[in-house]
């Protein structure tokens, strides 16, 4: 399947990634967990990703710092996350991506990882950017909820400034008032005129931040494949969902969340909706 048109190439995870280039699936559970449940979710992923004939990286957060409360889940500590992001590697095959919370762990995480994830909410940290830029790695950037699509010019420049031309920009949703996020389809356009490859990140996109009564974000698993296809008609260089064997176990981010078999159905109908669109370009 052909990329979109008229957006730039970088070099990502070991895969030439946007214009005239195959989709890029990035996908995996929101947290590593156990060594069990990671080895078995990247095999699977692996195997939809090859069924399919779609480039993929392995993800999975080795910290989730940004737990709403101090009782969240946030992995099994960042040594032994980093050694089992290290076996998805070695024993599956697949590159892996994950995210960096703070500068003095863009150096150690970035000698197992083939790709630096920098969270939504810390996309200004200039110092962040700077350091996982200066690694040499490429690095996916999710839009913040609070910023308009435009204001990524500056998180670019900050990256390039630090001879990282490899930078991918992702799309998850802003802030619609409280414990709401909407997706403004315009964004995708906008980012990639800004000189990057865009990725939609259809799972995070919704999320109801915090909604529940305890305080744990909620989302909305039924939207998670009409945004995919929708940013598919608008045009995506890859696409992110964070996939969970059973969702209702998930430490974190279960409930929007896709499963493997919902996974499969989106991929497949991303993949459709492109190749449509391409036909309609000759």
């Amino acid at each position: 399947m052909g990329g979109v048109s008229g957006g730039p190439r970088i070099q990502f995870a070991g895969h030439e990634v946007g214009e005239g280039r195959p989709l890029l699936l990035i996908a995996g559970p929101c947290v590593v967990t156990t060594r069990e449940e990671l080895l078995s979710n990247a095999r699977r992923v692996k195997a939809l990703a090859e069924g399919r004939g779609v480039p993929v990286v392995f993800k999975a957060s080795l910290d989730k710092a940004n737990r709403t409360t101090s009782e969240g889940y946030r992995g099994p500590g960042f040594a032994q996350a980093l050694e089992l992001l290290a076996a998805v590697k070695r024993e599956v095959g697949l590159p892996v991506i994950t995210d960096v919370h703070e500068s003095a762990q863009v150096g150690p995480v970035a000698e197992v990882v083939d790709a630096l994830q920098i969270p939504a909410f810390l996309c200004k940290q200039t110092d962040l950017v700077l350091a996982a830029a200066r690694s040499g790695k490429p690095l996916n950037v999710k839009k913040g909820q609070f910023l308009a699509p435009e204001d990524m010019h500056g998180v670019l420049e900050k990256a390039r400034s630090a001879k990282n031309p490899n930078v991918l920009l992702t799309e998850r949703g802003a802030c619609l008032g409280y414990h709401n996020l909407v997706v403004d389809m315009r964004g995708l356009l906008v980012m990639r005129e800004l000189g990057a490859p865009v990725c939609m990140d259809a799972t995070h996109a919704v999320q109801r931040p915090g909604a529940s009564a305890n305080g744990r974000n909620t989302g909305d698993r039924q939207f998670v494949a009409p945004l995919a296809r929708a940013a598919a008609a608008v045009g995506i260089d890859a696409l992110f969902c964070e996939v969970h064997e059973d969702p209702k176990t998930a430490p974190s981010d279960g409930e929007n969340a896709c499963d493997f078999p919902l996974l499969e159905r989106i991929v497949d109908e991303v993949l459709a909706v492109r190749g449509a669109m391409e036909r309609l370009r000759r």
